[in-house]
């Protein structure tokens, strides 16, 4: 059985990093439905699907639909950045740089 890297290696220490971050995204999309549901249901329960006013469904304001995708495309973008993205600076791209630092110095040590 293999034991588990100490609290202080540095593998321990990014892959702690990465696990906070995927809880993050989660606790994001949680929120992001919660309150997307919560406010359908109140707008469903008041019956102001059909309106169009301030707070209408295709509100001019702040209306559900102008939250649910500004907010949806903010959680998109949290989810690339945590998931996937493989443009330079993102998340995935830092840490195949710390790899390749870590492989560099180790063969200078070597």
């Amino acid at each position: 059985m293999e034991s588990l890297p100490k609290k202080s290696s540095m593998s321990y220490q990014i892959a702690a990093k990465k696990a906070r971050q995927i809880k993050g995204f989660y606790v994001h999309l949680f929120l992001f439905l919660l309150v997307n549901i919560t406010w359908f249901v109140v707008m469903a329960f008041f019956d102001l699907l059909h309106t169009y006013s301030l707070y209408g469904f295709w509100g001019m304001g702040y209306g559900h639909v102008s939250m649910a995708v500004f907010w949806g495309l903010g959680l998109l973008l949290h989810g690339v950045l945590v998931f996937g993205g493989s443009w330079p600076l993102s998340k995935k791209w830092e840490q195949r740089k710390v790899q390749e630092i870590m492989d560099k110095d180790r063969q200078f040590w070597e």
